[in-house]
């Protein structure tokens, strides 16, 4: 991926066949799905790729057993089956996760014994291994720190497991690869119109400040959270139909579960399941449902919902993991369709695809397990209003593996070896920022906040090196990675 080079393609392209907003999971497939079809490719990211929800999840690629006890078959048989397509098209990125359902009361073995058996038999083909009823012994052996007393046993089942934003960065490279120009900090800041039809999009390079007038026959709104701000680009009187739904997650190291083992506790005081999810060496804590009023690019936790996890997953494990042992907590929103619940964890997971007036795609709610049928359904629509008869070759497409596999934790590293990861990401992955190598190319401010602050300062200066800053550049890169970070620490 070649930021000038896309630059320059862009200005020589008189239009585009889709020209897509949102570099999240949902656009990044998206710009797959249409480039691979053979149509002219645009993306447009206003920050980052994955900056917001799509580098903020539970790190897991799954059929979802919460919405399996909501009675929603339809969503969980989709994501089972892009669950297992994504295990063959992203193996460097996605494993088999093994998770224990510990078992405290008689009634609990055979109910979730059962839901986890259908679990298997809705996956079919593509399981990813048969669940098991599990005695107190085979539970503790898997789950040590488990709290013993009045365990019963528990069950076993299988889902999948990711990085989430560096799988983000493998699927920009793989739309690049296929003819899609994607671009990072580049803002839409208007859209195009010829006789009240949207014909493409203004947008404007973030470090440059040069604005560019992009020709498209088709603009897909895929901006996830901010689906209504672009809707408004589009008719000012546009009624939201978003609902904000935020999720946080609490890092804690690995003592507090050893093993490979993730835990899932299926009910919660709020209804929500609770994860354990052992990822990078560390353990990931999560998640809550918070209606927030306000769509930020930087959602911070609440006090309540930190407490609200320490309190539940203490009530598991024989060491309650307490505030000053978490390394790292972040936050994420999710894009829910507005309905008729007024609780967030009711509204639907499905997404959801309209036409506007003026001929604008959106395409908005899902998750990222099945963001390759989102997308491919996305681009189906646009290909019928475009009149055009390709069709989708993505379920059988493999996605790109970086030449130098970028190590999520960089403390353990020489100066050399960062200095050499800082080269790799600037001169194929469009890193531009520290944020961008200490958040999303490498994961070390999820994964402990302290250690990515105390690395900024020489992440800049290498990184000023290598692409010919100033100092001015490097103080003002340590500054506002220091503010975005203390966001993550815990108060």
């Amino acid at each position: 991926m070649n930021r000038s080079l896309f630059i320059k393609q862009l200005i020589e392209t008189t239009e585009f066949d889709i020209c897509i907003i949102g570099g999240g999971s949902t656009g990044l497939g998206v710009a797959i799905d249409a480039a691979t079809r053979g149509y002219k490719t645009a993306l447009f990211e206003k920050s980052d790729f994955a900056k917001g929800t799509s580098s903020r999840s539970t790190k897991l690629v799954h059929g979802g057993v919460r919405y399996l006890q909501q009675g929603n078959i339809k969503l969980v048989m989709e994501a089972l089956k892009e669950r297992g397509l994504l295990l063959q098209n992203a193996p460097h990125l996605v494993h088999n996760q093994k998770f224990v359902v510990p078992n405290y009361k008689w009634w609990e073995k055979p109910f979730y014994g059962i839901g986890l058996k259908i679990y298997d038999w809705m996956a079919g083909s593509l399981g990813l291994g048969p669940s098991q009823l599990l005695s107190k012994e085979e539970t503790l052996n898997l789950a040590p720190t488990l709290d013993p007393k009045e365990l019963t046993g528990g069950v076993l089942y299988h889902d999948g497991q990711f990085d989430d934003a560096r799988l983000a960065i493998s699927m920009a490279q793989t739309a690049a690869k296929n003819g899609a120009l994607v671009f990072n900090y580049f803002p839409v800041t208007g859209l195009l119109k010829m006789q009240q039809q949207v014909c493409g999009v203004w947008v404007k390079d973030y470090f440059t400040g040069k604005d560019y007038e992009v020709k498209s026959k088709v603009v897909i709104n895929a901006t996830g959270v901010f689906t209504d701000e672009v809707l408004r680009m589009d008719d000012p009187k546009h009624k939201s139909i978003i609902s904000p739904s935020q999720g946080i997650h609490l890092v804690v190291d690995k003592e507090f579960l050893p093993g490979d083992t993730a835990i899932m506790i299926p009910k919660t005081d709020d209804g929500r399941v609770l994860f354990a999810v052992p990822w990078h060496n560390k353990i990931v804590l999560g998640t809550t449902d918070t209606l927030v009023d306000t769509v930020t690019d930087e959602p911070v936790p609440f006090q309540e919902e930190i407490d609200f996890i320490l309190k539940h997953i203490g009530r598991y494990l024989t060491k309650d993991p307490q505030l000053s042992d978490v390394k790292s907590m972040f936050a994420g929103l999710r894009p829910l369709v507005k309905g008729k619940s007024k609780i967030t964890s009711a509204l639907s997971r499905d997404h959801q695809l309209s036409i506007s007036e003026s001929e604008m795609i959106t395409i908005t709610g899902g998750k990222w397990t099945t963001y390759r049928k989102m997308a491919e359904d996305t681009v189906n629509l646009a290909a019928e209003k475009m009149r055009s008869q390709i069709t989708s070759t993505t379920k059988d497409l493999k996605l790109e593996v970086s030449a130098t596999v970028i190590p999520s934790e960089i403390s353990h590293l020489t100066n050399d070896e960062i200095k050499k990861l800082i080269k790799e990401a600037v001169q194929k992955e469009m890193c531009m920022t520290v944020e961008d190598f200490l958040s999303r190319r490498t994961r070390q401010l999820l994964l402990d906040t302290r250690i990515a602050i105390t690395k900024a300062p020489e992440v800049a200066q290498m990184m000023a090196e290598i692409t010919g800053k100033d100092d001015i550049w490097i103080q003002e890169q340590i500054n506002i990675f220091n503010a975005i970070a203390k966001n993550y620490l815990p108060q």
